[in-house]
C-alpha cells in the first residue's frame, strides 16, 4: 500500500477546487494525457473520466470513477487500467491551521495489479505520488501558470 502526504499552502476549499477541474487532471496525475468526461458531473459520485497513460512505449487507456465524494474533505476514485486491474485512490484533505494536509493513498482492488502487487511496487507508487503531490501542491499555490486552454492537451511545464 502506497500513502504519500503533502502539506499544501492553501485552505482545503481551494485544494477542492483544483481536484474537482476537469481541465487540470492532466497537469497534476502523472502521465496523464488526453481527458475527457465520459460520465456524470466530476467529482460527484458516479463520475468518469477516461484518458491515456503512458508508460515508456506502452499507452493505457484508463477510466476513472468517483466512488466516495464529499466537498472540501474525501474523494476516493477507481482507476480502471484494463488487463492490469482497478485501484483504489483515496485523497484526504486535512484541514491545517491555514493550509491543507493531504493524504493520498493508493493501493491495488483487482486484476494483476493486486497479483503482482508487492514492496517494489509500492516504492515506485512513493516515487510517483511525490511528483504528483508536487504538481499538485504547485497548481494549487499558484506556482503554475492557468489551467489548459484545450483540453486534452497538457500545456508545456516551464523547467
Amino acid at each position: 500500500m502506497a500513502v504519500r502526504h503533502r502539506l499544501i499552502r492553501k485552505p482545503p476549499e481551494d485544494v477542492w477546487e483544483v481536484l474537482s477541474d476537469v481541465e487540470r487532471y492532466g497537469d497534476w496525475v502523472v502521465g496523464t494525457s488526453r481527458v475527457e468526461r465520459d460520465e456524470g458531473q466530476w467529482p460527484e459520485l458516479g463520475a468518469a473520466l477516461r484518458y491515456e497513460i503512458k508508460i515508456g512505449p506502452l499507452t493505457l487507456h484508463n477510466r476513472t470513477i468517483v466512488r466516495r465524494s464529499e466537498p472540501t474533505t474525501v474523494l476516493e476514485l477507481e482507476a480502471d487500467s484494463g488487463p492490469l486491474g482497478t485501484a483504489r485512490i483515496a485523497m484526504e484533505l486535512r484541514p491545517w491551521g491555514e493550509h491543507t494536509l493531504i493524504v493520498l493513498d493508493e493501493h491495488p482492488l483487482r486484476g494483476t495489479g493486486g497479483t503482482l502487487h508487492n514492496g517494489l511496487l509500492d516504492a515506485a507508487q512513493h516515487v510517483r505520488h511525490r511528483a504528483m503531490l508536487g504538481r499538485l501542491a504547485r497548481l494549487c499555490e499558484g506556482d503554475e501558470g492557468p489551467a489548459r486552454t484545450t483540453p486534452g492537451r497538457p500545456r508545456p511545464r516551464s523547467t
